[in-house]
């Protein structure tokens, strides 16, 4: 792992778990220092932020963390549903064997946290299950596109999970996604990606829902 992906995971976290503010200022100088690490990949990481909207360039002002905004969020889930479609089919199509089993552990790991209704080993099981797919997929073009999607994502749920998820329904919804893909089952794998794209889309708008009142 270079420099830059070690400041680019840091900075990353600390956006998505809102250590670092939505609207606040950043110092590329304060933030290598804080994080021991070069200007030059912190410089970059926050690039590679800007590049996904988790930062934003202010001409004159500098840079500063996006803000949240749940309207953009239903847009962005409109690319991730067709997206995701196309990455399970792939997923389920080419996984080995070795990854299929994978998937079946992590299937079995979304039912536990169902059961416990743990947000933290669900947080965890969601973005490998993320990678996986990502990676089983073997396609470059739709990998790059989706890293895009989701540290935005990922910093929305954190925001909004404990007002409005469903965290029982929604760790189901992924081991029966994760199940699929174990089982070369492709055409089903597209509809639960869908089946998981629609909850999320009402967890989105149970979270504008909320927010206005």
């Amino acid at each position: 792992m270079t420099l830059t992906d070690t400041a680019y995971q840091e900075l990353e976290e600390r956006i998505v778990t809102l250590k670092l503010r939505p609207g606040e200022h950043l110092s590329e100088g304060q933030l290598a220092e804080a994080l021991a690490i070069g200007r030059t990949p912190v410089r970059e990481a926050l690039q590679r932020l800007a590049r996904e909207g988790l930062i934003v360039v202010i001409p004159r002002r500098g840079i500063a963390v996006s803000e949240i905004d749940i309207k953009k969020q239903l847009e962005l889930l409109k690319v991730r549903r067709e997206l995701e479609r196309l990455m399970v089919r792939l997923a389920a199509e080419r996984a080995s064997d070795t990854e299929r089993k994978q998937f079946e552990d992590i299937a079995k790991g979304m039912r536990s946290a169902a059961k416990r209704k743990d947000d933290v080993a669900f947080m965890r099981l969601d973005r490998e299950l993320n990678r996986l797919i990502s990676e089983t997929c073997r396609n470059e073009y739709a990998q790059r596109a989706m890293a895009l999607t989701h540290g935005l994502s990922r910093r929305f749920w954190y925001v909004h999970y404990k007002q409005v998820l469903d965290l029982p329904r929604c760790a189901q919804l992924h081991a029966k996604l994760a199940d699929a893909i174990e089982a070369e089952r492709y055409r089903e794998a597209a509809k639960a990606s869908d089946q998981l794209i629609d909850y999320i889309e009402e967890f989105t708008r149970a979270s504008l829902e909320a927010s206005v009142y």
